[in-house]
């Protein structure tokens, strides 16, 4: 009851107008291609973006929130941990309007990027896309406990891990590097062949971002 209360109490303080709660964010890591960030906004809190870079947006938590743009345009979106946006370059707040503490992985483009489309080059056929435009390539990776996949390529990506596995990447002249995730991990990875052995328990779920 104590934890209910407090969270209306948020909300009630943010819709008074005596001042908004802000969003907590973390830099996770930043090179020439992208900046890499973590934002958690609790129940009531939003985030303010100036927009001026194109950007994916990966959601670990949360259940509500809307998003209020400089032409006034408001949307309610539901969140569901997993789900990946792909935002423009533009101007929007951000407001948690749920129950839970939303949390997300912001990754932003920093280059013009390539007009070339990728398609599904070099990736096995299990892969999900999610989409690709001139920014990125922007897809799901899932691989079974102990499961091996096909020899496969990928660019240069971020990695977001969703549910982590303990792993190795076969490479085409039989090396084996140990390539574990842990669930929540955040990294950057060079472009390599390999084939990827899921040597856990564990299913593997990460999305995959390769800027252009």
């Amino acid at each position: 009851m104590r934890s209910g209360m407090l969270m209306f109490g948020a909300l009630a303080l943010f819709a008074a107008g005596t001042g908004p709660l802000f969003a907590s964010t973390t830099e996770v890591f930043k090179n020439d291609k992208v900046a890499v960030s973590e934002v958690t906004l609790k129940p009531g809190e939003q985030e303010t973006l100036a927009g001026k870079q194109p950007s994916v947006v990966v959601y670990l938590t949360g259940d509500e929130a809307q998003r209020k743009f400089a032409d006034g345009v408001a949307r309610n979106v539901a969140i569901e941990r997993g789900e990946t946006v792909n935002e423009k370059a533009q101007p929007e707040t951000l407001i948690n309007t749920g129950h839970a503490a939303l949390k997300m992985v912001r990754v932003e483009f920093l280059t013009a990027g390539k007009q070339e489309l990728w398609g599904m080059k070099g990736l096995p056929p299990n892969y999900q896309m999610i989409f690709e435009d001139q920014h990125s390539r922007t897809y799901n990776i899932r691989v079974r406990a102990h499961s091996l996949e096909p020899e496969h390529t990928h660019y240069d990506r971020v990695v977001v891990c969703l549910s982590g596995a303990r792993l190795e990447h076969v490479l085409p002249d039989g090396k084996i590097l140990p390539s574990t995730l842990k669930t929540d991990e955040v990294t950057w990875r060079g472009g390599q062949t390999h084939k990827g052995h899921n040597l856990g328990d564990t299913d593997l779920w990460v999305v995959a971002i390769e800027p252009k």
